[in-house]
């Protein structure tokens, strides 16, 4: 079944942002586009890489209304101690959910039980808490910030403009479509 629509579970989690812990809930994600950014565990190989990649970018992202979330099943005081001791994650100034128990991860369908840990899973959340576009990776390849950001610039063009549709590689400025009879069979 898809998780189109989804609105995201009611949830309030630890989190740590800027050398201290803090509370993140699903209200978190009303009002502004949001990404969860979930990866398998901290103190591993892909994932900083990620996380390095999208701290480059978040100001890219802040300057849309977008806020980021890493999340994975470990506790905040996991990200806080992966925070002090990488270079990548060093970097890293959005928020690091702690999600322990799986509840982010099991609502989202991506939590695996053999290992308690989440897949990798990216969900461009909209201002209305629901899921607009989301995938599952496979845990050996890393995704790009500059993608997922090109993602969320075409879902809120897409959610501000009812009716429009974003062509592949579709950016701010390009040509939209207007779907209908006419485009039948014409691009």
């Amino acid at each position: 079944m898809s998780l189109l629509n989804k609105k995201v579970v009611e949830f309030n989690l630890e989190a740590f942002q800027e050398n201290k812990f803090i509370k993140v809930s699903n209200k978190d994600l009303i009002g502004k586009w949001s990404v969860l950014f979930f990866y398998p565990a901290d103190f591993t190989f892909v994932c900083p890489t990620e996380l390095e990649d999208l701290a480059n970018y978040y100001h890219e992202f802040q300057a849309i209304d977008c806020e980021i979330y890493g999340v994975s099943c470990d506790t905040h005081f996991v990200h806080k101690a992966w925070h002090e001791t990488s270079p990548a994650i060093s970097k890293v100034n959005y928020p690091m959910i702690g999600d322990p128990t799986g509840i982010l991860a099991k609502d989202l369908e991506i939590y695996d039980d053999l290992s308690g840990m989440s897949d990798r899973g990216t969900f461009i959340i909209n201002p209305n808490g629901e899921v607009m576009m989301y995938e599952v990776s496979s845990g050996s390849v890393g995704r790009s910030a500059v993608e997922l950001y090109r993602k969320i610039e075409a879902a809120k063009f897409t959610f501000e403009n009812g009716g429009e549709a974003c062509p592949a590689n579709w950016k701010p400025g390009s040509k939209a479509l207007t779907p209908g009879y006419d485009l039948v069979g014409k691009i």
